[in-house]
């Protein structure tokens, strides 16, 4: 995909990955919709990106709000003339072992509300804007591209039940749309990023850090513009489809 002036979506664009998969986009001449639970938190991404994208509009919307994703697409068809791509970036996270078990008493469970507020987000949110992505590109015959942000966790981590079945699920969701969307010309595909040199990472105390870094086998971080340029190469490999990308060191093995 020649991604000059085409119309791209990308959730969770405050911060982060998707701040920089907005900046990649955007050196490239795209038409940018920046979503993230309240627009005013996208005002830097927007402010650095409005230099060289062709167009930036930054919308607030809960992903995981059926009426309001599907407003928030019909909103950016019609502000920006079409709908080329999206990124399925917005995610969170609630981490808590299954059982915690001392001394023969159980001290804590992963809650419900734990469990339920990171599928609503990060699998059911990537549901909701896949499915209206999906449809406004078969009306627009724009052959466009789905890409979700998976993660190194969808193997499993300890004291992530909840977020590896979501990334375990939007991996699976990028197959199985790869497979039903083809026929309309549309691509899908995923990233898995593994430790990213995000602003919470930077917060770790030191020694954590290093302690991280050290079972690394590159010995370093991913930076989020690699993951971004992971996103891009989906985008401009128009043979891609389905599949995912592992952008993590060597760390899974």
């Amino acid at each position: 995909m020649d991604l000059k002036d085409k119309v791209i979506v990308i959730t969770g664009a405050a911060r982060g990955l998707g701040a920089a998969m907005a900046k990649r986009f955007a050196a490239k001449g795209c038409k940018l919709a920046l979503v993230d639970l309240d627009a005013d938190s996208i005002g830097d991404t927007v402010a650095e990106c409005e230099t060289t994208a062709s167009s930036v509009k930054a919308y607030g919307a809960n992903v995981a709000d059926e009426q309001q994703v599907i407003n928030l697409f019909n909103q950016i068809v019609n502000d920006l003339g079409g709908l080329d791509g999206l990124v399925n970036n917005a995610g969170i996270t609630r981490d808590a072992l299954l059982v915690k078990f001392r001394d023969g008493e159980v001290l804590s469970k992963l809650s419900l509300e734990q469990w339920q507020s990171v599928i609503d987000v990060n699998l059911t949110g990537v549901f909701l804007c896949g499915r209206e992505a999906a449809e406004h590109m078969i009306k627009l015959n724009s052959k466009g591209v789905i890409v979700n942000i998976s993660s190194i966790s969808r193997a499993g981590n300890m004291g992530q039940t909840n977020y590896s079945a979501t990334k375990a699920g939007v991996q699976a969701m990028a197959v199985t749309w790869g497979k039903e969307l083809a026929r309309y010309g549309i691509r899908t595909g995923s990233v898995a990023p593994g430790f990213i040199n995000t602003e919470m990472v930077a917060g770790m105390k030191p020694e954590a850090r290093e302690k991280l870094i050290s079972g690394i086998p590159l010995k370093r971080m991913g930076e989020p513009d690699e993951i971004a340029n992971a996103v891009e190469f989906i985008f401009d490999n128009d043979y891609f489809t389905g599949r995912i990308i592992e952008v993590d060191g060597m760390l899974r093995l």
